[in-house]
């Protein structure tokens, strides 16, 4: 098992959940605006390192 691709995964699956609370949030006008600006963003910043983090390591034998 590789734990950096195990951890890529779960940062991209973290970084998908929260784009959509924002979105949803967004749409429904439930939320303030800063709060879904920071919890975009900051889903963002988890989707975009996962997938950092899954494309550049090598899969090891």
């Amino acid at each position: 098992m590789n734990v950096k691709r195990i951890f890529g995964t779960i940062l991209t699956i973290l970084g998908i959940i929260g784009l959509i609370y924002a979105g949803v949030g967004f749409v429904k006008h439930t939320m303030m605006t800063r709060e879904l600006l920071v919890s975009a963003v900051i889903s963002i910043i988890f989707f975009i390192s996962g997938i950092g983090l899954i494309k550049n390591t090598k899969d090891e034998a």
